[in-house]
């Protein structure tokens, strides 16, 4: 298993992705674009495309941020999904898969920030990957937005704050609205970078510093890699069928 990660800035992290593939003998390539390094050329190694989070958004330009290519982007996402790959999108990852697969982001009800509950719909407790999460789960939250729908699109879960927290549009192909990968490290990167956080203390989703350096999101860590274990069987599965 090769799993390739698209990482669109230093302070945002895989986090537990990385223990994850780790843990499980996998293999990892790495696409860190605000290095100047590369995206793949095409899908041919791939196994997993996971496509982290970043404070743009799909419809970020060049001119705006000239380290991301949302079109490329596009459509390494949309070549992966043809080719039958696994791919996970977390935030802005999520958003760019719903772009890929022609459905536009939108805007979440609430900004995010903090450690909330996510509550699975009852499409998402029926969900061999997902019913592990149990009704509800605590997970990290740090966005503005959220993933379009396809109309084949599946809600697995909500948030109060935001109606799209988890969505399958395929059963290989999943958005991650939420951070169910972040730890203590990723987290402190993300208060050192985002100077405005204080100023964001009205939003009633949003924590405060102190409070999100007490969090601990070992839980979230455990459903993410209960999920990713399951994930890698349907994309094995699916290797042996096609």
């Amino acid at each position: 298993m090769l799993v390739h990660f698209v990482v669109h800035e230093a302070f945002e992290a895989p986090g537990a992705f990385v223990d994850w593939v780790a843990s499980r003998g996998f293999a990892s390539a790495w696409s860190r674009v605000y290095l100047g390094e590369p995206l793949p050329v095409s899908p041919a190694g791939i196994d997993l495309l996971v496509v982290l989070g970043g404070p743009q958004s799909p419809t970020t330009t060049l001119a705006e941020c000239p380290h991301f290519n949302a079109p490329a982007e596009l459509r390494l996402i949309a070549d992966c999904i043809g080719a039958g790959k696994a791919v996970v999108g977390v935030c802005l990852g999520a958003q760019l898969i719903g772009e890929a697969l022609g459905a536009p982001v939108g805007r979440s009800p609430e900004k995010e920030i903090g450690k909330f509950l996510i509550s699975l719909t009852a499409d998402g407790l029926r969900n061999e990957k997902f019913r592990h999460f149990g009704a509800t789960l605590a997970v990290g939250h740090w966005h503005n937005d959220m993933p379009g729908l396809t109309l084949a699109a599946t809600i697995i879960a909500a948030s109060e704050g935001c109606p799209r927290q988890i969505v399958e549009y395929t059963p290989l192909v999943v958005g991650l609205q939420c951070h169910l990968e972040f730890t203590p490290e990723a987290v402190e990167a993300l208060i050192a970078a985002e100077t405005a956080l204080p100023s964001w203390q009205h939003h009633r989703f949003v924590e405060s510093a102190e409070a999100l350096r007490r969090h601990d999101f070992s839980e979230a860590n455990a459903a993410l890699c209960g999920f990713l274990d399951r994930l890698v069987l349907a994309y094995q599965e699916s290797r042996r069928t096609s």
